[in-house]
């Protein structure tokens, strides 16, 4: 178990199928307001510190590039949905990808904390694994971001969550 693991101990993300594409949905409950963590996913400064490279705009019909901490991946994407504090849909291809996906987030506030659900759509069905372990990692360092830490050991979280979304069925 990592620091981070330890820190913030959470339950696998969901995963299932629609039109032959992969969806990974994970769910996590803050305890921050829905506007602190609305800064975290949508301020470039903020996203800088848990997430990796980001320049762009993330109100609706913006447009964004960014490249990851945990992955080192690049992608590129568009803003198709944005209702501060509340909601926030993206379309992002990776760089190497051969289709779009669209990244959903919705945050919902729940006494002191916020909910955070996090839906990423358009997955390639044997990469899910890879993508549902990829999407927990950034949940878990923004967890960290919002607490005051530190980013996680991405290859070895990954290593460590890899197992663990191999073996979660696939509802279809």
């Amino acid at each position: 178990m990592t620091a981070n693991e330890q820190a913030h101990p959470r339950a696998l993300g969901s995963l299932r199928s629609a039109d032959g594409m992969g969806i990974v949905r994970i769910e996590h409950r803050f305890g921050t307001t829905v506007d602190d963590l609305w800064s975290a996913l949508t301020d470039p400064e903020r996203l800088a510190r848990w997430l990796g490279e980001f320049d762009g705009d993330l109100r609706l019909g913006g447009t964004y590039q960014s490249r990851f901490f945990s992955s080192g991946a690049a992608a590129t994407g568009r803003v198709e949905a944005c209702e501060a504090p509340r909601h926030l849909r993206v379309r992002t291809k990776g760089e190497h990808a051969a289709n779009e996906q669209t990244l959903e987030v919705t945050l919902t506030a729940d006494g002191a904390g916020t909910v955070l659900v996090v839906e990423q759509r358009g997955l390639r069905l044997d990469w899910l694994a890879a993508f549902a372990a990829g999407l927990q990692i950034h949940v878990e360092d923004l967890a960290a971001h919002i607490d005051g830490g530190e980013r996680c050991d991405s290859d070895a979280r990954m290593e460590e969550l890899m197992p663990a979304y191999a073996g979660v069925a696939v509802d279809g």
